[in-house]
């Protein structure tokens, strides 16, 4: 006899939430592995952060249902339900020591010290903050105090630990660097993680899946790769990356179909060899140029009437070199398969575009 299906560790079934004429969850179905690293990808005000709410049981949704390993929890408190956040601010008390901050969990559920303090050292030495438990957070760097919230999350061993854009206050270097350690750190302890943000590279670097949140509705959930190579819609295909959309008479007369295609600008080949018959080529003219150290973005502005970007890697270049070519008539090539159709969105209904109208 064999296993049925497990049981998701985030369930949201018909997930809703107003605030008064506000709708900034329209409508949200969607399943969470157990163990995995799951993101909710969207531009601020999209609804990622309410479901987030909604999940922890910070906020109570308008309707609808929140099931956490088959429990429903949507009526909860937060302290009964099997999940722990961390913020952005991480929200370190300053007149504890690092210790006593990551023991905080442990002390109101009544754990003795002894058990406390090696459940605190343990979680310190899994965020690679051993020896610093002595320490204020004041005397500490952004990324260690980040590390520090992550263990005082991690200490009361939730089943889901959610994340609230908490990279999002560090530096560019930093935040790559804790990308990284975050996304290994997930695997170590094995607890699912569900990760706000409004970063695509964020996204697209640590997550198992992402869902794509637009007007308080996901417009995508998939594989980093799904969602990036074959967007379900012309949002999708904007919003994550850079992509180049083709419709209309340019579609028509480039790639000789109807309808609305993507193209992503790494996929494109600028003044490369002639396009072979596996490949979609495209007379143009370049409009810009914008050089940024290991790659160049070019904007093409197309015969057919389109405009196009194109990334290219500075393999022999240098900033000089790109520059002189504004102006100049170029000839772009992709492999046929890369211009891959876009869904047109679903029309909204009229209460639909009413919740829409007043959530912008």
């Amino acid at each position: 006899m064999s296993a049925g299906p497990a049981t998701p560790a985030v369930a949201l079934r018909g997930l809703r939430k107003s605030f008064g004429a506000v709708e900034a969850v329209a409508g949200v179905d969607l399943e969470i592995a157990d163990g995995e690293f799951f993101a909710m990808l969207g531009p601020s005000g999209s609804g990622k952060t309410t479901v987030l709410r909604m999940i922890a049981g910070f906020e109570p949704p308008t309707a609808g249902t929140v099931l956490l390993s088959g429990r429903d929890v949507t009526r909860l408190a937060p302290f009964e339900r099997d999940v722990n956040t961390v913020f952005q601010d991480y929200a370190l008390f300053p007149h504890l020591t690092v210790r006593q901050n990551v023991e905080y969990g442990l002390r109101v559920r009544k754990v003795g010290r002894a058990e406390r303090r090696a459940r605190a050292d343990e979680a310190l030495r899994d965020v690679r903050l051993d020896g610093l438990g002595d320490r204020r957070p004041a005397a500490l760097s952004g990324g260690q105090r980040q590390r520090v919230a992550l263990a005082r999350a991690l200490v009361v061993r939730p089943k889901v630990l959610l994340l609230d854009e908490p990279l999002g206050a560090l530096d560019l270097k930093l935040r790559e660097q804790m990308q990284v350690e975050l996304k290994a750190l997930q695997r170590e302890v094995g607890i699912t993680f569900v990760f706000v943000t409004h970063d695509q590279e964020e996204a697209l670097t640590m997550s198992d899946r992402v869902a794509v949140f637009t007007e308080g509705r996901i417009a995508q959930v998939g594989t980093p790769a799904e969602v990036y190579e074959r967007p379900a819609t012309p949002f999708v295909a904007g919003f994550v990356g850079t992509s180049n959309l083709l419709s209309g008479d340019a579609a028509r007369v480039v790639l000789g179909r109807d309808g609305t295609f993507s193209v992503r600008p790494e996929k494109i080949r600028l003044d490369g060899p002639a396009a072979s018959a596996e490949e979609t080529a495209a007379a143009g003219r370049i409009a810009e140029v914008v050089y940024a150290g290991a790659t160049t973005r070019f904007v093409v502005d197309l015969d057919a009437g389109a405009r196009l970007v194109v990334m290219q890697q500075n393999l022999t270049t240098s900033s000089a070199d790109v520059a002189a070519l504004r102006g100049t008539p170029v000839r772009l090539a992709w492999r046929t398969e890369h211009a891959v159709a876009v869904p047109d969105p679903v029309v909204p209904t009229p209460r639909d575009k009413e919740s829409a109208h007043a959530y912008r």
